[in-house]
């Protein structure tokens, strides 16, 4: 009989303990194991060499990090059932499962109406019948249909596990310290007022360097100009595939032709099945294959990600003129000998935002000794409500070097 008690070591975290038997047996599921083959930041490693780590690896941390804060909460005289615990554990050890190849680059290729987020709650559907039932609560936290909405805050919210890893992860493996939270100290100081997740008020500097640590992670890494303009070429060379694909064969294995036929719009157990049977390794033998393709597009763009000469990318505060582009445009017309529809997959103009603190989203409330909360945009003396929620936007325009 398996040994169940596992103990693993995280070069973040130490040493990670599955929380029970059950846990042990969702890690070893084909469908949790297969996003130790999808990377968890994309291409990013072209910025940042050292980020090579798994969609797996952060989703031990995630579930190491909720085994902690449940322990908080509980030690706090916070009623959470072990029924209750190891369907939190399991919601956020499977919150990942819907990413495909490239995580969060491809997200909108393989399925055109449906987020990460819906694919994983379709193959958590799936274990649960797998499992006999043992996920249904899990599936209520995820949905926030549980009558304790506090435990969907700890899976999805403004403080959530997830968060609070991926920070600590991709800075760790990035090298950028900027995004070295507390997240320890935050998870101390967490309890539960009204059936929501609150920070106890000695713990609001923690969450200060958090929203700001957050917002530097996304401008220097997860939305780094060259890492940004790296995904935007991956993106071009699939739909150049695709395009490709209508007129005669393309290499790729079976579960990625059948998405390179046709994207699809329903999670039918089809599409599901081809889909899970997919990870960054399709991706990258495909491309390989596609660089000595007769097709000159799909040649140069494939040629670009396995040799890392991707896309010039220019970014301005202000939207790029339709002059300016339309010259760019012209002047790789005429030095590739490509027409105008040829040549739309080899320029991007986008607007990108980000902000530090949505209005919208679940307030992060702080919890003073007299047992009265107040918004963090309130409580703390550092940051302005209207600053922190303002929409800050770049433009970016990627287009393949002419100068080569």
């Amino acid at each position: 009989m398996a040994n169940k008690k596992k103990i693993i070591n995280d070069p973040v975290f130490g040493f990670i303990t599955l929380p029970s038997e059950f846990l042990y047996d969702l890690l070893q599921h084909p469908l949790v194991h297969r996003l130790t083959r999808i990377k968890q930041l994309g291409l990013t490693s072209y910025v940042y060499p050292g980020t090579q780590h798994t969609r797996f690896q952060h989703s031990l941390g995630a579930l190491h990090l909720m085994t902690e804060a449940i322990k908080t909460l509980q030690n706090k005289g916070n009623n959470i059932s072990e029924d209750e615990a190891n369907a939190v554990y399991a919601a956020i050890l499977l919150h990942d499962l819907g990413h495909g190849p490239f995580s969060h680059t491809l997200e909108d290729f393989f399925f055109t109406q449906h987020s990460h987020e819906d694919v994983g709650i379709a193959l958590i559907e799936q274990l649960n019948q797998e499992f006999d039932g043992k996920l249904t609560i899990t599936l209520q936290i995820i949905r926030n249909t549980y009558p304790k909405r506090f435990l969907h805050e700890l899976v999805s919210g403004q403080l959530d596990m997830d968060r609070l890893d991926y920070l600590r992860r991709d800075s760790f493996f990035s090298g950028v310290t900027e995004g070295n939270i507390g997240s320890a100290r935050i998870i101390k100081m967490l309890n539960i007022k009204d059936d929501k997740l609150v920070v106890e008020a000695k713990g609001i500097y923690s969450i200060e360097n958090f929203l700001m640590s957050r917002r530097l992670m996304y401008w220097q890494v997860y939305l780094h100009k060259t890492a940004y303009a790296a995904e935007i070429m991956l993106h071009k060379t699939l739909q150049r595939a695709r395009f490709v694909r209508q007129k005669q064969p393309l290499f790729a294995s079976e579960s990625l032709d059948y998405f390179l036929k046709q994207s699809s719009d329903v999670l039918s157990k089809e599409s599901l099945d081809h889909f899970i049977a997919l990870d960054d390794s399709d991706i990258w033998v495909a491309l390989k294959a596609w660089c000595k393709h007769p097709d000159k597009v799909l040649s140069l763009l494939s040629n670009g990600i396995v040799n890392r000469q991707i896309f010039k990318v220019e970014v301005s505060h202000t939207p790029f003129s339709e002059e300016y582009t339309q010259r760019v445009q012209s002047q790789l017309q005429t030095s590739l000998q490509l027409n105008e529809e040829d040549t739309q997959f080899l320029v991007s103009c986008k607007r990108v935002t980000n902000n530090l603190y949505k209005k919208d989203d679940t307030d992060i409330d702080i919890l003073f000794s007299d047992g009265t909360t107040q918004s963090i945009s309130k409580a703390s003396d550092m940051f302005n409500i209207d600053v922190l929620s303002k929409q800050i936007y770049k433009y970016y325009y990627c287009h393949y070097r002419i100068d080569r």
